[in-house]
């Protein structure tokens, strides 16, 4: 029998907080997740403060409530992180649409500093796998998230990284709306959700705040969000390109050491047109292309079940074998997987029959040695 999420809380309940309550009583455990397995369970939880301050100060529960958890019959890892919901003392003043972090040395939004040497690694993270396509439109964040929790669900530890900085998206499609904490203003604490550690600047903007913001400026995010950001030990981070062939995938390519780049189009001859100028580029860049997804492959009437190729189909795989490419599968278009991206609960989170294509894709890249 698996650990239930009872079990797990009410051990954590018994971890005291100076003062007065425990972990629980105070509701601050936030995105419990329980990934079982043959050789036991994973538990993955966020302990959230309500300031930057309490987070200093209740840092040595982590390590209690970790082995609390990992006493429990049955669970065989525990990941914790300890990050704070209400901001510390009152920043300065920003510049327009710079977003800012709890402390107030910390800003979102500058130029990138200089860097010798090439690309570089990021410490703690075994495989890096950015996720583009030639256009917008064709679902390539939706796969990230989906991919994501699919590959988490399987045993890996997963980052994923919204780097479309235009658009970010991730944050309503994990169901994530908290601001990332930065106790000692050179840190980001990054957010777990449905077993994936996560960041992107949407986080740290308004919902419909618009980024207006030259390519320097998007380029020193994108590397604040990669080295800033407390990603811990990973076996994979997954990063949502935004789209097409411009400053982040150019600067993203030359300046770190990418495993590889999964190119995501819909079968219609218009989005393979442009799908090819992405994987021109990354030729070019000299990333590793580690395969092909054709998203929307077919639409699946959520009444009778009959499927409808709106897109045509099998365009990409034709692509894929021409090119001499991995063709990493097809994914349908689906109602299902629309709404449960739009409430926060990627449909690879739940056991719907939709999760299946993305599982096998996850499973093709463990396989694979990619993931």
């Amino acid at each position: 029998m698996g650990v239930s999420r009872e079990t797990v809380m009410a051990a954590l309940a018994g971890i005291n907080l100076p003062g007065d309550g425990n972990l629980v009583s105070q509701d601050m455990i936030r995105a419990l997740t329980i990934d079982d397995a043959d050789d036991g369970a994973t538990v993955r939880f966020v302990i959230e403060a309500p300031s930057p301050d309490a987070a200093r100060q209740i840092a040595p529960l982590q390590s209690l409530a970790e082995a609390a958890v990992r006493a429990l019959p049955g669970v065989a890892a525990v990941q914790a992180v300890t990050t704070a919901h209400g901001p510390a003392a009152k920043p300065a003043a920003t510049s327009q649409n710079t977003p800012s972090l709890n402390a107030p040395s910390l800003k979102i939004g500058q130029h990138p500093t200089p860097q010798q040497g090439g690309p570089q690694k990021l410490t703690g993270i075994d495989r890096i796998i950015a996720i583009g396509s030639g256009k917008g439109g064709v679902g390539k964040s939706t796969v990230s998230s989906n991919l994501a929790v699919a590959l988490a669900r399987q045993g890996r530890r997963v980052g994923l990284l919204d780097a479309d900085i235009y658009g970010p998206s991730q944050p309503r499609m994990m169901g994530v709306s908290r601001r990332p904490a930065s106790p000692d203003g050179k840190i980001i604490e990054p957010i777990v959700a449905h077993g994936v550690t996560m960041m992107s600047l949407g986080l740290m903007l308004k919902e419909d705040e618009a980024v207006i913001w030259r390519g320097p400026m998007i380029m020193g995010a994108l590397q604040q969000l990669l080295t800033q950001v407390a990603w811990g030990e990973l076996d994979i981070l997954l990063i949502d390109l935004p789209p097409g062939t411009g400053d982040i995938q150019l600067t993203l390519c030359q300046r770190t050491q990418l495993t590889g780049a999964i190119v995501v189009s819909t079968p219609q001859d218009v989005a393979l047109l442009d799908a090819r100028k992405a994987l021109d580029m990354f030729l070019k860049l000299k990333t590793p292309v580690l395969g092909l997804i054709e998203n929307m492959s077919t639409f699946c009437c959520p009444n009778c079940g009959h499927e409808t190729q709106i897109f045509g189909h099998g365009g990409v795989k034709a692509d894929a074998a021409r090119l001499d490419l991995p063709f990493l599968g097809e994914l349908p278009l689906t109602l299902a997987v629309r709404e449960a991206g739009d409430s926060g609960t990627p449909i690879a989170a739940t056991d719907a029959p939709e999760a299946e294509a993305y599982a096998r894709i996850a499973h093709r890249l463990i396989a694979g040695g990619m993931a």
